[in-house]
């Protein structure tokens, strides 16, 4: 039997999967991956993503207003946001966040965006899905400024010490495919070297594919092939560390058991 693991971060809703969903999520079920948290991007996509998840067991949607999504975003979507979380109790607020790395983002918007929904997520006590690419330290200026939070800092890029203080302010970090190229050096030692209580697997489906899936959709299934180079990198065993990780995912996000 293959581990059970959890895919903490994807976006199965997206057109990408249209073609092929049913065999996609039935080869992440072979792979071991039976539990799926699905994140939004912007308001025009939620019903969608209720509709997918709906539809297929094992997947559990969260709601937020994505950083790079921000043309889409209008004012009225944080009252719908309000809205749909107090209705429909979802895993978690996301993805949200913080964008450094597209100049063209209006950062001060981005700002404003991401403070309303830590708001929402402490007022509706929901972990977060954080999106934070060259903005590790203004999340955690944000987190820490707002207090009473939890959640993960997904497709982690920061430093050690910026995982210690997220993981002290109750946030844990996302590892997808970027941990399996041999040049992210400094990712690769952080997941040698931190806690597992840190960790949580991801695939970021259908975007950041591991290095031996490069150039292709990425899919769930891959999730196995993060889960082997994490081990490996720690010198643990596969099954200690599926097993750590998943606990982590249950724990955060509130899951029910995997479907059958």
């Amino acid at each position: 039997m293959p581990p059970d693991l959890i895919d903490t971060h994807s976006h199965l809703d997206v057109d990408a999967f249209d073609a092929d969903r049913d065999a996609v999520l039935a080869a992440a079920r072979a792979a071991g991956v039976r539990r799926h948290v699905v994140c939004a991007t912007h308001a025009a996509a939620w019903p969608r993503l209720r509709a997918v998840c709906d539809r297929h067991p094992g997947l559990y949607p969260a709601y937020g207003l994505h950083p790079m999504y921000l043309e889409h975003h209008r004012p009225e979507h944080l009252d719908a946001l309000a809205d749909r979380l107090a209705r429909e109790r979802p895993v978690a607020l996301g993805e949200c966040g913080l964008d450094h790395y597209v100049e063209t983002l209006d950062r001060d918007a981005q700002l404003r965006c991401f403070d309303a929904q830590l708001e929402l997520a402490r007022a509706n006590d929901l972990p977060v899905v954080v999106h934070a690419r060259r903005a590790v330290e203004s999340v955690i200026q944000r987190i820490r400024r707002i207090g009473g939070l939890r959640g993960v800092v997904h497709s982690y890029a920061g430093s050690p010490e910026q995982a210690r203080q997220l993981f002290d302010l109750g946030f844990l970090i996302g590892i997808g495919g970027p941990v399996t190229y041999p040049r992210a050096q400094r990712l690769r030692r952080l997941v040698a070297d931190m806690p597992l209580d840190f960790l949580l697997l991801e695939t970021d489906a259908p975007d950041q594919p591991d290095a031996d899936w490069r150039g292709r959709r990425n899919v769930p299934a891959r999730l196995e092939t993060v889960l082997h180079c994490v081990a490996a990198l720690r010198r643990e065993a596969p099954e200690a560390v599926a097993a750590a990780t998943t606990a982590n995912a249950v724990r955060l996000f509130a899951l029910p058991p995997a479907p059958a």
